[in-house]
């Protein structure tokens, strides 16, 4: 994505700098935000965000990953707009996938982590670094070490970030693929109408009088919108 766009801006972090008029923003570096190509041109040409090419982008985002952030790109395959790089404490889309997970506000990525428990020490690392609390120890049930723990995954909350694999001393940690895998949309027109279909709502987004959207209409429209799905 950064080496293909063109502008690219960085811009202030909106989460952690909201957190920061309130006194309880992270570390985590600030100017990191990243927009892409025709966002990246308004934001720079208005001053809310600065040009760099794309060495020092890629520098960002190497820097965003020694800092534990997960990354959050549009949700598009072609001419992506923007990449947030985002900790569990000040990001808003993060703290929303941790409060409530079972509504998914947050597309996961195509991977789980799978937890290797004869390797597992009960460290608790992946626990502290999982930015949305989908790890947690529980006891191991080992009957030649009482007390022991050992790492459990929550699968309908993980994201599949992967940022847990950075804290495991022991490799028992690996990324594995979902059962189910998740498909991006190619471009914001076929976002915007998967949406639609997701909602019930593509004929709000077809026809302004919806007084000519009859049953033989929807189902011509249904078997167009599958045939290109």
């Amino acid at each position: 994505m950064i080496k293909t766009a063109s502008p690219i801006g960085i811009g202030v972090c909106y989460c952690r700098h909201k957190m920061e008029h309130i006194g309880k923003n992270c570390s985590a570096p600030m100017d990191i935000c990243m927009t892409f190509n025709g966002p990246a041109d308004s934001l720079i040409r208005h001053g809310i965000a600065r040009k760099v090419d794309a060495a020092e982008g890629l520098d960002l985002l190497n820097k965003a990953q020694d800092c534990n952030l997960v990354q959050f790109g549009e949700n598009v395959r072609e001419r992506v707009s923007f990449i947030c790089n985002c900790c569990g404490c000040c990001c808003e889309a993060l703290i929303a996938a941790t409060k409530f997970g079972f509504l998914n506000p947050v597309h996961t990525t195509n991977f789980i982590p799978d937890i290797i428990e004869e390797k597992c020490s009960g460290c608790g690392k992946c626990v502290s670094l999982c930015p949305v609390e989908a790890m947690t120890l529980v006891n191991a049930v080992d009957p030649h070490k009482p007390g022991k723990k050992k790492a459990m995954l929550n699968e309908n909350q993980c994201l599949g970030c992967g940022v847990c694999l950075k804290g495991c001393s022991v490799d028992a940690l690996r990324l594995k693929s979902r059962k189910e895998r998740v498909i991006t949309p190619v471009n914001s027109a076929h976002r915007i109408v998967l949406m639609a279909i997701e909602r019930g709502k593509l004929q709000n987004l077809v026809f302004d009088n919806q007084v000519l959207f009859n049953r033989t209409v929807s189902i011509t429209i249904s078997f167009n919108v599958n045939k290109i799905c």
